[in-house]
């Protein structure tokens, strides 16, 4: 019984699992300010940058860890070699989401397996990936939701809703 449960758990589509609400998602546009940023970090772990919210274009992501070095006070070493990060709250040089996001962000797409979705957050250590279409962002899909969806799936409740 949990063997076909977990490969039909694997086997299940992006799109039929994924956070497709939108509105509720950490999102904000790349020439937002940082304290539009902060103020949505501190209810969320993590915003998706986008271009504009008409095109929705995923650009970035900002992560409390992105947040982490730019709140450190910079100490720059006389023996530093190579250019330092100098993104820093203290010195002015971040001032836009744009400025601190990371643009290479791992993506899936809505039909993509639940099990590659897994191997892709186990390869890269995410916890959480946005699910685009044609470069847009759609939703997202998060560990913390696939592990809600498997319990239910075992305390036999449907793992995809009606409707």
């Amino acid at each position: 019984m949990a063997n076909r449960l977990l490969k039909n758990f694997y086997d299940l589509q992006v799109r039929q699992l994924m956070d497709k609400r939108l509105w509720d998602l950490p999102i904000c546009e790349k020439k937002e300010e940082i304290s539009t940023v902060l103020n949505i970090l501190g209810g969320r772990n993590h915003v998706w940058v986008i271009n504009t919210r008409k095109k929705r274009e995923l650009v970035g992501v900002i992560t409390e860890h992105d947040i982490l070095s730019t709140l450190t006070p910079t100490r720059f070493s006389p023996y530093m070699f190579g250019v330092p990060d100098v993104r820093s709250l203290q010195y002015g040089t971040v001032q836009t989401a744009e400025d601190i996001m990371c643009k290479r962000v791992i993506t899936c797409k809505e039909d993509e397996k639940v099990i590659d979705v897994l191997r892709r957050m186990t390869k890269y250590r995410l916890r959480r990936l946005p699910v685009v279409k044609n470069k847009q962002l759609v939703g997202e899909i998060t560990l913390n939701l696939l592990i809600r969806k498997y319990f239910d799936a075992t305390q036999y409740h449907a793992i995809v809703e009606e409707g």
